[in-house]
């Protein structure tokens, strides 16, 4: 049992580095975690984390996407610029992966929305200091997004350690 219990508390330190890197589960495979102790457990004290990780990855489902449009909003980025951060993100996630193995994926999250904002607001408005304060506005956004990506990573695998683990040391 507690080398399950290990086992989870692994894949949960997965998905808090899988908060920041793309293509890795994030909060979902902390929740599918605590989930399985849960089931394996009866649930038993794990209402508060088990509720937790719910919140956490709902708001995580939308927090790209307001942080983003939040960034592009503040920055006055049009909706090309938007399609453009989307896209780049996209195609430098997955482009420099074969070139870039181990650094391509986090490489491609910072250049891929920027180049791709820039790309798209330049073809809507065709002035070159518009689109790139609108490009590094998004990827303002994008940054935050990620922060707040891995603070709720973070904040459930701490509530839920906090809430087993003393459990788990007086048996």
């Amino acid at each position: 049992m507690i080398a399950l219990y290990w086992f989870l508390v692994l894949l949960m330190v997965v998905g808090i580095i899988g908060a920041v890197v793309p293509g890795i589960p994030g909060v979902g495979l902390i929740a599918v975690a605590i989930a399985i102790w849960g089931a394996v457990n009866g649930f038993a004290g794990l209402g508060v984390p088990l509720a937790v990780a719910i919140v956490s990855l709902l708001l995580s489902l939308g927090i790209d996407f307001l942080a983003t449009y939040w960034g592009a909003k503040k920055a006055g980025a049009s909706r090309w610029g938007i399609i453009g951060a989307m896209v780049g993100l996209v195609l430098g996630v997955l482009g420099l992966l074969p070139a870039l193995p181990l650094g391509g994926p986090l490489l491609g999250l910072l250049i891929g929305p920027l180049v791709g904002a820039f790309v798209g607001e330049f073809i809507y408005r065709r002035d070159a200091m518009v689109a790139l304060k609108a490009s590094i506005g998004i990827l303002v956004g994008s940054l935050v997004g990620v922060l707040v990506h891995l603070l709720l990573a973070i904040a459930t695998v701490a509530v839920f350690l906090y809430s087993t683990l003393p459990g788990l040391v007086g048996t």
